[in-house]
């Protein structure tokens, strides 16, 4: 959530991102609103509440007939206290309610305007020329299939559309990407870890899934737990309810998870292979710093992404994601898009997001410099997204027997190999 006080100095800038985002302006003078009235009846009730205590003294010095005056003066109060306290709280309630809904503020240099209205930042790699390679690319289901690596027809007959089994080398690539991008996340300074993939409402609300990614996500709603979209969740709440040391930060951890979303409003989207399923594994990076640096950190993230995405030997550019599809807590993204052979355009593999002191603030994690405690920032980015990580390597590899070129950075992962070649015509 962003800082109230921020939002008294300075509504215009408040409303500013709402309506870049794309979201509802008037959220922001309703907010206002409801802050005034959560402020007026604080001070309303604070001041009953001094009365009443000053009566109370007075009450045992006066005379029988003040006294009779005094007490039902005293009972006035009571009912006019008791009534203070429940505004107040019905105040504090429909701010909180209504400053959960508040995106975060967006970064100004962030361009405006929706899913296509991306600033392209850099490229990186060549695109192939099959054609001047005398063949036809595969897709990665093909190759897959070829390879005795995907099967996405047994994965729709156990669990429906959208789920997958990776057999083989399939499996082999998977665990091979993940030590790889683990080993080099490890090396960068990383801590590697392990992360439940049920979490409590507090964890999902705290890191702004539950707000307009709500339905994207899956609840069991007999243990009141959600199934996690992403290791961001339970990485931004490690440190809920707690404070930091300044001298600490800062803090880097490497989360390998599975992920489960239900991927809303994709109907008909990406519905062949694996590039969009409901399950699949990654490793998120996740980091905790001083405010001050985390535009700083932001680069850092995004460098790190561009140096495993090198390492993949795949051809990818970087863009700054427009404010309409940045998600609530991101104060700004960069996305990594690898390209993609058979489809003719880059898809993305990796994000990066600074979202500053949003999440902190749901999830009261505070540091503490010079004696002063205040919220940190948290950042977060995809290292390896699997699935889609696979499809880029079988298409932008792939040879024209259907045999696919192991990158190097993953042989030493994969005993040595070099090819992975076809078991099956």
């Amino acid at each position: 959530m962003i800082d109230l006080r921020l939002l008294r100095e300075d509504p215009d800038r408040v409303r500013a991102s709402q309506r870049a985002r794309g979201e509802d302006v008037t959220l922001v003078d309703s907010l206002l609103s409801a802050d005034e009235r959560r402020r007026s009846s604080g001070v309303r009730f604070d001041e009953l509440r001094a009365e009443q205590k000053q009566l109370g003294k007075l009450i045992p010095k006066a005379s029988p007939e003040e006294r009779a005056e005094l007490l039902g003066r005293a009972e006035q109060l009571k009912s006019d206290v008791k009534a203070a306290d429940a505004e107040q709280d019905e105040a504090k309630a429909e701010t909180d309610r209504l400053l959960l809904q508040l995106g975060n503020l967006v970064h100004p240099d962030v361009p405006v305007g929706g899913e296509e209205d991306f600033v392209e930042l850099e490229t990186h790699g060549t695109i192939r020329d099959f054609g001047a390679e005398g063949f036809e690319p595969k897709d990665h289901l093909e190759l897959g299939t070829l390879l005795g690596a995907i099967d996405v027809e047994r994965g729709a007959k156990v669990s429906g559309s959208r789920f997958y089994f990776l057999t083989g080398v399939g499996a082999l690539l998977e665990l091979a990407l993940v030590n790889a991008a683990l080993a080099q996340a490890t090396a960068a300074g990383f801590t590697p870890m392990l992360t439940p993939a049920l979490v409590r409402p507090q964890s999902m609300a705290g890191t702004g899934f539950l707000g307009q990614a709500a339905a994207d996500v899956y609840h069991l709603d007999k243990d009141d737990l959600y199934l996690v979209g992403t290791s961001e969740v339970p990485l931004a709440a490690y440190h809920m309810d707690e404070i930091i040391d300044a001298d600490k930060l800062p803090l880097r951890y490497a989360g390998f998870s599975p992920c489960f979303r239900r991927e809303a409003g994709s109907h008909g989207k990406d519905t062949r292979g694996i590039f969009r399923v409901h399950q699949f594994d990654k490793v998120e990076m996740f980091s905790y710093v001083d405010p001050a640096d985390s535009e700083a950190e932001h680069k850092r993230l995004l460098e790190w992404e561009k140096q495993w995405l090198t390492s993949l030997e795949l051809p990818f550019r970087v863009i700054d994601v427009a404010t309409g599809d940045l998600g609530s807590s991101a104060a700004r993204k960069y996305d990594c898009e690898a390209w993609i052979p058979t489809q003719g355009k880059f898809r993305e593999l990796t994000s990066t997001s600074d979202c500053t002191e949003f999440q902190s603030r749901r999830l009261s994690i505070r540091m503490r410099d010079e004696k002063k405690i205040r919220p940190l920032a948290t950042l977060n980015g995809t290292l390896c997204a699997v699935p889609r990580t696979i499809v880029a390597i079988l298409e932008n590899h792939q040879q024209a027997d259907g045999s696919v070129r192991v990158p190097e950075v993953l042989r030493p992962y994969l005993g040595g190999r070099e090819v992975l070649e076809p078991v099956a015509k």
